[in-house]
């Protein structure tokens, strides 16, 4: 059974970054597409980005929600069972607990990580 733990959430300021973390146990990891969702308080979960699995780096395709798109980049090393979220010049909407998980799976969900974007 796949289990997900999410880190590298935290307070920054408006235009800040952040690189979040997942790891994930087991050693099937690297068949799945894999996805960041957030949610904000008050908010459904939504998927933010997903990333194919292939053995080759430029193989993979990378998808993004419109409102992430320039902003936020996917990847992910399956040497290490992680997928990671580059998040660049952050705004206070972006604040919200992250998530990874496979999309169309019944993977558990971790705790998340609290990502608060505040000046």
């Amino acid at each position: 059974q796949v289990q997900l733990v999410e880190s590298g959430g935290g307070l920054v300021q408006p235009g800040g970054s952040l690189m979040l973390s997942c790891a994930a146990s087991g050693n099937i990891f690297r068949i799945y597409t894999m996805g960041w969702y957030r949610q904000a308080p008050g908010n459904q979960r939504e998927l933010v980005a997903t990333i194919t699995s292939a053995r080759s780096t430029s193989a993979r395709s990378t998808n993004y929600a419109d409102s992430v798109k320039s902003r936020f980049t996917i990847s992910r090393d399956d040497a290490k069972n992680t997928v990671y979220l580059q998040m660049n010049s952050l705004k206070p909407e972006d604040t919200a607990v992250y998530y990874c998980n496979a999309p169309g799976t019944a993977i558990s969900w971790g705790q998340g990580t609290l990502v608060t974007v505040s000046s």
